[in-house]
């Protein structure tokens, strides 16, 4: 008995590290890169997101590509020019990454929406997942495009 109970604390003592070891880590340096990357674009809010096609779940699938992209920004465009979406990075922690995705308007008008984001992965082989975040940033106040203010018919 006392065996099993010895045995019992053991494992139960290595546990956190078992944990710890399958935390998928993210990275400290080219993050937007990263980002651009691994996003998994259908689980972004719908002012963002294009139509879900079957089998296409990356910007790159759905043939987004960089226009401009330094370390913690990233200006992404669709195949045509039909939609642009702006990523920038606020704020990195272990549980996840906190970017602001906003779509500008037409010829650098005013910005149509725009959202904090937080990005999480459940291992490193898997795409980052997107909800939208309750935590403010200056840097990325709400604009227009929240699901709760939009009717089924997009009004």
């Amino acid at each position: 008995m006392k065996t099993k109970v010895l045995l019992a604390v053991v494992a139960l003592s290595y546990a956190p590290l078992v944990v710890a070891g399958n935390e998928a880590a993210y990275p400290k340096e080219k993050v937007a890169a990263f980002v651009v990357e691994k996003l998994d674009l259908t689980s972004l809010p719908s002012a963002f997101r294009p139509r879900k096609e079957k089998g296409k779940k990356t910007l790159a699938d759905y043939g987004f590509t960089a226009q401009r992209m330094d370390e913690s920004e990233a200006i992404i465009e669709g195949a045509g020019g039909i939609k642009r979406l702006a990523i920038k990075i606020l704020d990195q922690k272990s549980s996840g990454i906190y970017v602001c995705i906003a779509e500008p308007g037409e010829s650098g008008g005013a910005t149509k929406a725009q959202s904090v984001v937080l990005l999480r992965r459940k291992n490193p082989n898997a795409l980052l997942k997107g909800r939208e975040s309750f935590r403010e940033f200056a840097a990325c106040p709400v604009i227009g495009g929240s699901d709760s203010a939009t009717n089924s018919y997009g009004d």
